[in-house]
């Protein structure tokens, strides 16, 4: 049957399973859009107010559905605002395809209007890009952007296609949702190489990252700890793997992890590190990372072994599969000194500072963990905030923490809360910060329209808070640029964008807030003042140690 390239577009998603897609209108993607009036009975478009909250909202339905987000923009300005959403989402590793229009083909150079360099500028910040040369190739090109979003490490993929291929026709033939490609299967010498190690272990520790949550493999990652009778820490892509109420569950490590996880890699005589690449926040200065350790490096992707860290055994392929060999070949082990010590160095806890007259960020977080069931999606930006859920919030099921952890792009939390909530049709916590919110507040709009039961907490000190934080302590309390004084009133304006505001300075306020908000069915925004000097603690100040820890 004769499609247009628009509609072989809309069919092949259709084709993918996908029912729902994030975008913004535009000229070169007028027909595009055409195309989606025309199958509006079978996919539903979420108009959001700006390309990076659609970019942002298909990274949070990824996530918290484990599926491919799909957002779609025009050209020009329409694709330079993808382009922060595409490299949040290639930085953790999130599987979106972004479908963009471009001037026809043969205006391609001549910086005709809304014209950029799609291709030049995407291919940076995804696993792949394509141009559509031709209509014949346009359905084998969207297939493949799916296959290559999903498969191996996952990441985002652009598909830019000029006005010309959009209206051009040609037979096209449905096919099966495209599989991704088998995950690369582990070399089993290697494996076994790996048993021994675990057998030889008494002290072993397992890290965690984001690659656990990407491979769905939590469930092999939790069996491995507990027939290696191990420990586990976690970046903080990793931190819902493991149910936190899990003993042997330590915690977030690294520059603002809780010190008995950041304690454990320096004891420890085996680092299983299951999906992480290592990063300097969470390793500190590399040379005494676990100095007393033998490192295992399983990975999905050959390219993060050795770039940062130097392990003793890298392995690279399925993770499951690696999982799920080891704990199948090791026998039981029962590690009793290494109980004794991990338990004597978890009850050495520093309490939450408190500030008079203030909510504190540990009770804001607590207050609203009570309120929301365990399979509550939360949502945050990046900041202080961000580090403090991160610490506080008691995380029990995968894909329910979503954050910026590669890239940290202020403004991320909001689009990624609304994709989320389309994602799982459930409601969405947003932890945010001052800041952060200032930078996409603009899809509060979009959560509105669409109806959405998402809860924005801010937690509020009028600051830039993380850089506050480091030109305290590292610039000689030079706060320039960082003391907002802003009058902006967050529930006025929650009001005035159809949402229902709350501002909360106590307990009381904050719980009749909360109750009010958890009881609709539609967003709401709770504004809560928080010490305008609170620091996250503990800190290992850059590229230092634990001998370095910041605790007070």
């Amino acid at each position: 049957m004769k499609r247009t390239g628009c509609q072989i577009i809309i069919e092949t998603l259709l084709e993918q399973g996908v029912t729902t897609v994030f975008g913004y209108p535009g000229g070169q993607v007028l027909h595009i859009y055409d195309a989606l009036y025309e199958y509006r009975d079978r996919i539903h478009h979420v108009l959001t107010a700006h390309e990076q909250g659609a970019s942002h909202a298909a990274d949070g339905y990824a996530r918290a559905s484990g599926k491919v987000g799909v957002c779609i923009a025009t050209s020009g300005p329409g694709t330079t605002n993808l382009i922060t959403g595409l490299a949040t989402a290639n930085a953790d590793s999130i599987p979106v395809v972004a479908i963009t229009g471009n001037v026809p083909f043969e205006l391609l150079g001549t910086d005709s209007f809304q014209e950029v360099d799609s291709i030049g500028l995407s291919i940076p910040v995804t696993k792949h890009s394509f141009l559509v040369k031709d209509i014949k190739d346009l359905p084998h090109i969207m297939r493949e952007a799916f296959r290559v979003a999903s498969s191996g490490r996952p990441g985002p993929v652009l598909v830019d296609v000029p006005k010309n291929i959009q209206l051009a026709t040609m037979d096209y033939e449905p096919q099966p949702p495209v599989e991704k490609t088998p995950d690369q299967k582990p070399d089993e010498a290697l494996l076994k190489q790996a048993l021994e190690l675990l057998k030889e272990s008494e002290r072993p520790l397992i890290y965690c990252g984001g690659g656990v949550i990407n491979g769905n493999c939590a469930d092999a990652l939790v069996a491995l700890a507990e027939k290696a009778d191990a420990y586990a820490a976690f970046s903080m892509m990793g931190l819902t793997a493991m149910d936190c109420r899990n003993p042997r569950h330590l915690g977030m490590n690294g520059m603002h992890g809780r010190f008995v996880a950041t304690k454990a890699f320096s004891m420890a005589d085996l680092v299983i590190a299951c999906g992480v690449r290592f990063t300097e926040r969470a390793t500190g200065n590399k040379a005494k990372f676990a100095t007393n350790a033998k490192i295992i490096h399983l990975d999905i992707d050959p390219a993060e072994q050795g770039k940062n860290i130097d392990a003793t055994l890298p392995i690279a392929g399925s993770l499951r599969q690696m999982l799920e060999y080891l704990t199948a070949h090791l026998p039981q082990k029962t590690n009793t000194l290494w109980h004794e010590e991990m338990e004597a160095e978890k009850q050495k806890v520093t309490p939450p500072h408190q500030t008079e007259g203030y909510l504190q960020p540990h009770q804001i977080i607590g207050a609203v963990a009570k309120k929301a069931p365990a399979d509550t999606i939360v949502a945050t930006d990046v900041g202080q905030h961000q580090m403090w859920v991160a610490q506080y919030y008691p995380f029990q099921k995968p894909r329910t923490h979503l954050t910026s952890g590669g890239l940290g792009t202020m403004g991320y939390g909001l689009g990624a809360a609304i994709g989320a909530c389309m994602a799982t049709g459930k409601r969405t916590v947003l932890f945010t910060g001052d800041g952060s919110f200032g930078m996409n507040l603009n899809e509060l709009a979009t959560a509105v329209t669409e109806d959405l039961p998402l809860v924005v907490v801010i937690l509020n000190n009028n600051r830039l808070g993380m850089i506050r934080q480091w030109q305290g302590l590292f610039f000689d309390h030079h706060y320039m640029a960082t003391v907002l004084d802003r009058k902006t009133n967050f529930v006025k304006l929650a009001d005035a964008f159809g949402a229902k505001g709350y501002l909360a300075r106590t307990e009381s306020e904050l719980q009749h807030a909360l109750d009010q908000a958890f009881a609709m069915a539609s967003p709401s925004v709770i504004n809560c003042i928080i010490p305008p000097e609170e620091n996250v603690l503990p800190m290992v100040p850059p590229n230092g140690s634990l001998d370095d820890i910041i605790t007070k």
